[in-house]
């Protein structure tokens, strides 16, 4: 039985406040659905995006520029990219953009005064699309973390959420969810991730949904020492040198180069390769970059600063909830969308980045919210008269209410995951180890505390970081984000997807062969 303060009913259910989510809620509503979109943040200004400004993937079917992109994303896929869901993705983000400009969103422009519809500002790109979605009707719940999924005889029925200002419970009913919760930086400082610790998977787990691609999760991205900044595209044009000032060789992909050296000691960079055109467009297009140089009085430019790799998971990885080829997750009624998904079909084993992930958030969020309204029409109206269960035990988060206690567990994760040596390069010893210290933690009810954001938070932290390591173990070779030191080269037999999920009872395995991991061993 459910007890809760506050109770809503809805046709559709979106989790999550960022693009994707404000997609699927537009598209939600615009198929005729009643929708609530909750947040744990506010609507406009959490999570990655609202940080600052984003590329977007403007291309036209059948232009060389298309063609160009999608021959970049099969090429960095290492070999899980699909071609047509690329094009589907950005046939998608081509007609959203340009929805975006009839709705009179002020686009930068180039020099001639054409719009240019391949950058979207953050706050304002999200600003505009929480005022377009009150004006459509969508009921924009702020400040209110989900905590957990609702069922009724396996299908996806509702979910408990929280006010975070009175502490009251939200249970809403609903005929369809969209997952768009973001994926999971885990709290690594990296911008505009402090939010993003995996809610959505551990909810959609629990109930019973799958996850792949989690071992494609070690995506780190480069900032100054003194900044929380990882946009990386500028430092394409940079030199990296150690303390000394010997500039380091170029083997290897620049993230792999820098990481190796700052095991050792210190890197340095400075963005000597840039013409002054091109530092002045930088400026213009990504202000936010150089905010912490300006404050230090150093110009990037000209002068060395001190560099680190900020760890951004699967917000910038790729693993998350596994998808069919528009949004629908294996539980019936739960779609997912953005970062909360699972991307190898867009980007394969590497990155995404800030283009495709972006142009992968507007479509999926949009077929997130077509699919979750036509879900809950095929329903009727009997979904509101369901009996529902939860998928937790309520009694299992009860025994703590030190705050200190959650923050410790959180360190000792942070330990296992944040370190270059143990998080980007990963050997069958420190995986191991992390495996055998998460599951610990886990299986440790101490920390818990019913109603704690932040013990929840630490719940979802722990249980992203198990299914990483045990994808990653499971997957001997050295593919995209997976850096295996101890297999070093590609391993074309292992052309697979590894499949993860449960939470006591976590498995992983290749997809064509899953089997349950025993908790006993």
């Amino acid at each position: 039985m459910v007890v809760a303060a506050v109770h809503l009913d809805t046709d559709v259910l979106v989790i999550g406040g960022g693009p994707a989510g404000c997609w699927a809620a537009w598209n939600a509503v615009s198929n005729g659905s009643n929708v609530v979109l909750i947040e744990k943040g506010y609507v406009g200004t959490s999570g990655a995006t609202a940080a600052g400004n984003t590329t977007t993937i403007y291309t036209k079917r059948g232009t060389s520029e298309r063609a160009a992109t999608v021959a970049q994303r099969i090429r960095l896929g290492h070999g899980f990219s699909e071609p047509d869901r690329i094009e589907r993705v950005l046939d998608r983000t081509f007609e959203n953009l340009n929805l975006l400009a009839e709705w009179g969103y002020d686009f930068p422009q180039y020099e001639d005064g054409r719009p240019y519809r391949g950058m979207l500002r953050g706050p304002d790109y999200l600003r505009f699309m929480r005022q377009k979605l009150i004006k459509a009707g969508v009921k924009v719940i702020d400040h209110c973390p989900a905590e957990e999924l609702l069922m009724s005889d396996g299908i996806v029925a509702g979910a408990l959420a929280r006010f975070r200002r009175s502490g009251e419970t939200l249970e809403i009913r609903a005929g369809a969810i969209v997952i768009a919760t973001g994926g999971c930086a885990f709290l690594s400082g990296a911008l505009g991730t402090n939010n993003l610790t995996g809610d959505g998977y551990l909810m959609a787990a629990e109930a019973g949904a799958v996850l792949s691609g989690m071992e494609f999760s070690a995506q780190y991205g480069i900032s100054p020492a003194y900044s929380s900044v990882t946009k990386g595209v500028v430092y394409f044009w940079g030199t990296f040198s150690d303390e000394q000032g010997n500039v380091l060789g170029s083997s290897g992909d620049r993230q792999s180069v820098v990481a190796r050296e700052l095991i050792n000691g210190p890197v340095y960079a400075v963005l000597d390769k840039a013409p002054p055109r091109l530092q002045e467009g930088f400026r213009r297009g990504q202000p936010n970059i150089f905010v912490p140089f300006d404050r230090m009085g150093i110009d990037p430019f000209t002068e060395r600063f001190p560099i680190t790799l900020r760890h951004e998971g699967t917000v910038r990885g790729t693993g998350g909830l596994k998808i069919n080829d528009r949004s629908s997750t294996t539980i019936p009624g739960l779609f997912a969308a953005g970062d909360a998904a699972n991307r190898q079909g867009m980007s394969g084993a590497t990155s995404g980045g800030g283009g495709p992930n972006s142009s992968w958030a507007m479509a999926t969020g949009s077929w997130a919210g077509e699919d979750a309204a036509r879900f809950a029409r095929a329903l009727g109206r009997n979904w509101r008269t369901r009996r529902t269960t939860r998928v937790t035990d309520p009694a299992k988060g009860t025994a703590s209410n030190d705050a200190s206690d959650v923050l410790a567990v959180i360190e000792v994760a942070k330990r296992h995951i944040l370190p270059l040596d143990g998080g980007f390069f990963r050997t069958q010893s420190t995986l191991e180890a992390a495996s055998k210290d998460l599951r610990a933690l886990w299986d440790d009810r101490s920390w818990r505390s019913a109603g704690n954001a932040r013990a929840r938070e630490a719940e979802a932290f722990i249980a992203t970081a198990r299914w990483s390591t045990e994808s990653a173990l499971l997957r001997k070779e050295s593919r995209g984000l997976q850096r295996r030191p101890d297999f070093p080269s590609e391993d074309p037999t292992l052309l697979r997807t590894i499949e993860t999920g449960g939470t006591d009872g976590l498995w992983a395995a290749f997809q064509t062969d899953i089997q349950v991991m025993s908790e006993a061993s």
